[in-house]
């Protein structure tokens, strides 16, 4: 493959893969739109304290999507087509299981929840109602995100953007249609959620049930060796997403000591709008990683670095956009959440937006650096730095830096994070690049 047609696969697979992202994205922000306006700042405030529920969810079906993929391709790519069935099977068998212990949790548990999450009186009751809704679909959000990232990796990246984009723009409509003609508040926001992986899933069906697919279902038992590979090379995918998880879970306990129910409000609006940024650099990570998993079991590292390198000139070009676009206009994207014209929460969001985002291309690199490594068979630089992001440094840094600057110490603690935890990654990198496994 020469320089130039790689590069036009690249653009394809990136566009693609950003575009089915970016929509995916886009029914959390009309969720929180539509409850902003429909239910109001307590509205906000259950949905923000709910959504770490969404992250631990498709973090699942990421794991295994991601993992499985990333193992299909690689055995493709070497003619090892038993290997192949056996990654796609596995991947399904684990779904299965992750998909009983979400509806489990959702029919049995939701209340408790609801209160470890900090939820109290009426925002208790709506937090309630989107956590045990949501776990009950998370079936679909599993197994949607599972066939979404086999069907991308099958040479098929504009169905699983196209499945993605119809099913976003319809939870958009049932958001609008269930909150407002319907009157169906907090319930119908999360339904209208649910049911967009269910569209998707359908759109994906002439592809997952083609006999030309290069996937099947095999008849093999669960086998710890297969099923810990698919897991420990999607792993990183759901750190990634757990870390945004357990940012949201500390940050709504901080902020509700400092700001109150407002402040929370106010972060759900911050918090949303970088669901959306991080959605667009996951979808150039996912777009770069079938190329860069193809490369590697070709055993053409050179490619498989240049598909990196690429898509690390994207990560800069997009955040400087955002980053620009936020600070100036950021009074008027948090006006938007603000139906109420609360003076306080918009002053946070204002404020928060033009902080948070300050370590945009950081967040950028990091997200790509996690898919690049488990991309080419190198998952545990990935793990560390998704740990450091979520885990082990971000938590701590927050609660020290809240408490010496309050507010703007919350606002900072992520992108000095992620500061750090992207030296670790190019760190890493420049070492394997000179013959030393990260490993």
């Amino acid at each position: 493959m020469n320089r130039r047609h790689a590069l036009r696969i690249f653009t394809r697979y990136t566009l693609m893969s950003v575009g089915g992202m970016l929509a995916n994205s886009c029914y959390i922000l009309a969720d929180t739109y539509f409850v902003a306006q429909g239910l109001g700042t307590q509205g906000l405030a259950a949905l923000n304290l709910a959504i770490p529920a969404y992250n631990f969810i498709y973090g699942a079906g990421l794991l295994l999507g991601m993992g499985g993929a990333t193992r299909y391709t690689v055995c493709k790519s070497r003619a090892d087509a038993h290997g192949a069935d056996a990654a796609f099977t596995h991947a399904l068998y684990l779904a299965l299981l992750c998909s009983a212990a979400g509806v489990m949790l959702g029919a049995m548990c939701s209340g408790q929840i609801a209160a470890l999450l900090g939820a109290s009186g009426q925002v208790e009751a709506m937090a309630h109602t989107y956590l045990r809704v949501m776990l009950l679909f998370s079936p679909a959000f599993i197994l949607n995100a599972v066939l979404v990232c086999f069907v991308r990796n099958d040479g098929n990246p504009r169905l699983a953007m196209l499945s993605t984009v119809v099913g976003s723009l319809a939870n958009i409509l049932l958001d609008y249609l269930l909150i407002f003609p319907c009157g169906m508040g907090i319930f119908g926001a999360v339904l209208a959620t649910g049911l967009s992986p269910v569209l998707g899933i359908g759109i994906l069906a002439p592809h997952w049930l083609s006999q030309r697919k290069g996937f099947h279902i095999r008849r093999l038992r669960l086998r710890a060796h297969e099923a810990g590979t698919i897991a420990w090379l999607g792993l990183p995918a759901l750190l990634a997403q757990l870390s945004s998880g357990i940012v949201m879970l500390t940050f709504n306990s901080i902020i509700l000591r400092l700001e109150g129910s407002t402040g929370v409000a106010a972060y759900g609006v911050v918090a949303n709008i970088s669901l959306v940024a991080a959605s667009v650099y996951t979808g150039l990570g996912q777009g770069m990683q079938p190329l860069a998993s193809r490369a590697w079991g070709e055993g053409n590292t050179q490619q498989a670095r240049r598909f990196l390198r690429w898509s690390m000139v994207a990560v800069m070009g997009i955040s400087a956009v955002l980053f620009a676009g936020l600070f100036v206009f950021a009074r008027p994207v948090a006006q938007v959440f603000n139906s109420e014209n609360d003076a306080e929460l918009l002053r946070i969001a204002t404020c928060g937006l033009r902080l948070y985002f300050s370590g945009a291309v950081f967040m950028g690199a990091n997200i790509v650096l996690c898919t690049y490594f488990p991309a080419v068979e190198y998952a545990l630089p990935a793990q560390v730095i998704s740990l450091l992001r979520g885990f082990v440094l971000l938590v701590p840094l927050a609660l020290a830096m809240a408490a010496v600057w309050g507010m703007t110490g919350v606002w900072l603690a992520v992108p000095a994070t992620e500061a750090i935890c992207a030296a670790l990654g190019f760190a890493w990198h420049a070492r394997s690049r000179r013959g030393q496994k990260p490993e």
